[in-house]
């Protein structure tokens, strides 16, 4: 019953940092960098402290104008103060709307005018060298975190508005607005709820509480405008942890942080703990006191979780992966020990949360899915966005019966573990599974940085290969880390910086595969 009604009331965060600050207003939250919106915290800060700047700001908006039920565009330079921003405009029942600083002003300027005149609130330098001039028409008000630009608002010079009791939307309203990763094409914008977010948060609660009974240091490296933030936040929040935010992802920066503060639990994206991958070899062993190692978004290389399970100290490490979509959440989990690897069966992205969530593997073909012949994944979870921001149909087209199809293809075991084969649009006809072959080449070549495999030209399978340092690989080393795999071209090697990717640092494929069509050479290596 005690679930039942947390998960009716829904989270609410516009108060999640207050109420959080009532059990532990002296926890710390330590940042790599400064906010834009209040420099003078500095880098270390308590809950209590980061609960009335939320408190504060809310009153800011309130006094620009900003009332409940109107939406609240957040597009500014990168900085843990997009999500402080997104809780003090939940906070007067407005709807925080998420933009990846990463999107080019084109897409922004797009997915304003998608939320129909809402209130902006960016920078000077995003004003100034990116976003089009179309924004201040787009835009009921343009608001600036930082910096002065003709036009604008400057919430600097809100301060010492009178604060504003919070206002308290109920569950089933929108209480945040995010974007899909754009992959494929303009983003979506999902819409969430205060009781679909909880129901994303119950899960992953229960199941870290066993795993990590007590208090430990967690490390935070997520998107600042990914839904994901918010219940990895709010865990660690209420549970208590010391949280260490980062917003770099430099292997140098962070074994630096991970050396003196030396944290117990890592929540990052899989392409960020390749790039820490070299961590597992510095003197100074900044991974050695982490317990669990958190992923979610994709399936994560074999090599990857074995180098950093190898690198703890800790008397049994896990490594947590979480397979989801920013539409439906975490859908299915499974952990990785050193005595239970990612080696056999790396495709398997584990089994639905008993109770949670459900997933169903649907035939292409009329065949039964297999491994030869992967299905359309599809899932069920109450923690399913309610519709994509003006795009309804587009939205209805993914749910049948409650089944929100993911996708992605593949297969389930007959235990029920979930197998992730591949994108439905990265399917290479006759190849077989792009990811497990470039599980392979991972484990094979140790000096390999990122592998992505696409269509070529005339359809046949390109490796499109990054290396640290950029260093070439020999052409025997690839033949034989090649050998038993499909047939493919010989590989395209790139600087990883070059590789177009999203907020979550996944690798946009089709655009990839456009560019390397069109003989784009920005990103080769010479």
């Amino acid at each position: 019953m005690l679930l039942q009604r947390i998960a009716n009331r829904g989270i609410r965060l516009g108060t999640l940092f207050e109420r959080a600050a009532v059990r532990n207003g002296a926890n710390v939250v330590i940042l790599d960098h400064d906010l834009d919106i209040a420099p003078e915290l500095g880098r270390r800060s308590t809950v209590a402290e980061l609960a009335d700047l939320v408190d504060d700001h809310a009153s800011r908006l309130w006094a620009a104008g900003v009332r409940p039920g109107r939406r609240v565009v957040v597009h500014k330079s990168n900085s843990f103060d997009i999500t402080l921003l997104a809780c003090a405009t939940a906070r007067i029942g407005a709807v925080p709307v998420l933009l990846s600083p990463q999107l080019d002003g084109e897409t922004v300027a797009e997915l304003v005018r998608r939320t129909d005149e809402p209130f902006l609130v960016t920078d000077a330098v995003k004003l100034a060298k990116e976003l089009p001039a179309e924004v201040f028409e787009l835009a009921a008000t343009v608001l600036l975190a930082s910096g002065s630009h003709p036009g604008a608002v400057e919430l600097a010079a809100l301060a010492g508005s009178p604060r504003v009791a919070p206002v308290t939307a109920p569950p089933d309203h929108p209480t945040l607005i995010t974007h899909t990763s754009g992959t494929t094409g303009t983003p979506k914008l999902a819409v969430h709820t205060g009781r679909t977010l909880e129901a994303r948060y119950r899960p992953q609660a229960l199941v870290l509480r066993p795993v990590v009974p007590g208090r430990e240091t967690i490390a935070i490296h997520v998107s600042f405008v990914h839904s994901r933030l918010i219940t990895a936040l709010a865990i660690s929040l209420f549970r208590g942890f010391p949280i260490l935010v980062l917003a770099h992802s430099e292997a140098g920066h962070v074994a630096e942080l991970f050396a003196r503060l030396r944290p117990g639990i890592l929540e990052a994206h899989p392409n960020s703990f390749m790039e820490w991958e070299e961590l597992a070899e510095d003197p100074r062993r900044p991974l050695a006191n982490v317990k669990l190692f958190s992923s979610t978004f994709d399936a994560i290389h074999p090599r990857t979780v074995r180098t950093m399970l190898a690198a703890s100290a800790r008397t049994a490490p896990v490594f947590g992966q979480l397979y989801g979509q920013s539409e439906v959440g975490p859908a299915v989990v499974r952990s990785f020990s050193r005595r239970r690897g990612a080696d056999a069966d790396g495709r398997c992205v584990g089994m639905p949360f008993p109770g949670f969530t459900d997933v169903r593997v649907v035939s292409r073909d009329g065949r039964p899915p297999s491994a030869e012949n992967p299905g359309y994944i599809e899932v069920r979870s109450d923690g399913r966005i309610v519709t994509y921001l003006g795009e309804q149909a587009r939205y209805d087209q993914q749910v049948e019966d409650g089944w929100w199809r993911m996708g992605d293809v593949g297969y389930r075991t007959r235990w029920g573990c979930v197998h992730l084969l591949d994108r439905e649009v990265d399917l290479i006809e006759g190849f077989g599974s792009t990811l497990a072959a470039e599980d392979a080449l991972f484990a094979r070549l140790p000096q390999l940085a990122e592998v992505v495999i696409v269509p070529g030209a005339d359809g046949r399978a390109v490796p499109v290969i990054c290396t640290k340092d950029d260093l070439p690989v020999e052409p025997a080393a690839w033949r034989a880390a090649a050998a038993g795999l499909p047939p493919m071209a010989d590989p395209v090697q790139w600087r990883l910086g070059e590789l177009p990717a999203t907020a979550t640092t996944k690798i946009k494929r089709l655009e990839l595969a456009r560019r390397l069509a069109a003989g784009e050479d920005d990103g080769p290596v010479r």
